[in-house]
């Protein structure tokens, strides 16, 4: 039998949340496909099965932390049932059956994957107005070749324990008529709400007769519940009667706690310079159209300043690095952390060597680990060792940012709002005023791996780069 563990998902993370299992037991698994979700400090991530073969036994509930490299499932892989088969000829076989009758580990008809058959079947809203409903009694289990109480993992042994609940009156959905997580919750809430639960449909039968939906016809009707008296903005709500409510930290929000206060042990130190970019809107505004059609993405500025960023950490390469105790520890791969605002906090997952990329994929890339951070779909490789992090703040309009350094890094860039402003520009009649689009830019750094008159020739440099950006500037 093969262990799954629990992988370190970043440089810091000691220890890991089980978020979600997204296969049961008894499920086959292919290597490589997501296995379960985990929740750290500060991501959540879907981890992939580092074997192919039967999923036979979850070691950690949802719900519970355990350190990195902990034991959390246990997969049967083709060597396991190959080793197993000698035995199990050689067992004496009962009286009753001829040799060879007993199951293998294997079923002969492949079961369908968990993350189909464990989705819940789709119910409607109970109508608020609707007199309350006694509980239906469930329909008989589908039929199938093991029993599949014996098949449900200790998550869901627990909630039936905990609520009481027996089996038997509960209907699985999950492969071969296993009861899942969701199926018990499902009966849980309609008990508490006095509604109805809808009947789930086992695949198998799904397709030759979809179940009827409970009060879809008054969900459709009913309005959208408005939000409760006493709601404020942000999702907080105050109790009647309360001036104060305590919201407890999710894991992300004490995860970028921790590196708050790890931040806070850095002496940080600013520099700020105004970029003319008259130039780089220039290219930008001319290559966007095609590029939009061709790549079916827009052109961002950010890989941009990006190219540039990279020019200037190979000439000032302290400043691709993290501190340590013993000092610095210089990089040579350039992996850029990229912060990303999701909607419960801030990401910064990390696009890897990035001198290695055209400005059209930096700009592939950035899109593609944006849009999964939002979506929650990280990858492992999306975590841990970025080197230097770019933040544009620029996107909510911000004008001047003092940003905080990543730690381990020694520094981090922010990209302000591209705000039109009279400049006075220098031509061969002499001065005048100009109105030109104008950026902010400013670098923060770890002052003991750096100085600020490093800092400025390291700012100046990428200043010089973004303004001498004109059409000969490859894209690709």
């Amino acid at each position: 039998m093969a262990k799954v563990t629990m992988p370190q998902l970043g440089e810091s993370v000691a220890e890991g949340t089980i978020g979600k299992w997204l296969k049961q037991p008894g499920d086959h698994v292919d290597k490589y496909e997501p296995l379960v979700e985990v929740v750290t400090d500060k991501v959540n991530a879907e981890v992939p099965s580092p074997f192919e073969g039967i999923l036979r036994e979850i070691l950690v509930e949802e719900g519970v932390t355990v350190l990195n490299n902990a034991e959390i499932a246990v997969i049967e892989t083709a060597d396991d049932a190959t080793s197993e088969a000698p035995a199990e000829a050689s067992s004496p076989e009962p009286a009753s059956g001829p040799a060879g009758s007993d199951e293998s580990p294997a079923p002969a008809t492949p079961e369908p994957p968990a993350d189909a058959d464990d989705a819940p079947s789709p119910a409607a809203a109970p109508s608020p107005t609707a007199a309350p409903a006694p509980v239906a009694a469930a329909p008989a289990r589908p039929a199938s070749g093991a029993d599949p109480d014996a098949r449900m993992t200790p998550a869901v042994r627990r909630l039936l324990r905990e609520h009481e609940l027996e089996p038997a009156h509960i209907v699985g959905t999950g492969g071969g008529g296993r009861i899942t997580r969701d199926d018990v919750l499902q009966v849980v809430e309609a008990m508490r709400t006095g509604s109805a639960p809808q009947a789930p449909t086992p695949r198998s039968e799904a397709a030759a007769a979809p179940a009827p939906e409970v009060g879809s016809a008054q969900a459709a009707a009913t309005p959208s519940p408005q939000p409760a008296a006493g709601a404020a903005g942000g999702g907080i709500t105050f109790p009647d009667g309360a001036d104060e409510v305590l919201v407890p930290m999710t894991k992300m929000r004490k995860g970028i706690a921790a590196q708050m206060t790890r931040a806070l042990a850095v002496p940080h130190a600013y520099v700020h310079m105004e970029v003319d970019v008259t130039a780089l809107v220039r290219a930008r505004t001319a290559a966007k159209r095609e590029y939009q059609a061709r790549e079916g993405i827009s052109l961002s500025y950010v890989p941009f300043v990006i190219k540039a960023a990279v020019d200037a950490l190979r000439q000032s390469p302290s400043f691709n690095a993290h501190w340590t105790d013993d000092g610095l520890l210089a990089k040579r791969r350039l992996h850029m952390g990229v912060a990303v605002a999701v909607d419960d906090g801030l990401l910064v997952p990390v696009v890897r060597d990035v001198d290695q990329l055209s400005i059209s994929g930096l700009n592939r890339a950035i899109a593609d680990v944006a849009a999964r951070a939002r979506a929650g779909k990280l990858r492992l490789e999306d975590y841990g060792g970025s080197t230097f992090t770019i933040d544009n703040t620029g996107w909510f309009g911000s004008n001047l940012t003092m940003p905080i350094i990543n730690v381990p890094e020694v520094a981090i860039l922010t990209m302000e709002a591209i705000t039109k402003r009279a400049v006075v520009v220098e031509t061969a009649d002499g001065d005048v005023i100009a109105i030109r689009p104008v950026m902010n830019m400013v670098l923060a750094i770890d002052h003991r791996a750096n100085d600020g008159a490093q800092a400025a020739l390291f700012l100046r440099s990428i200043k010089g780069w973004l303004e001498a950006v004109g059409p000969e500037t490859p894209v690709y």
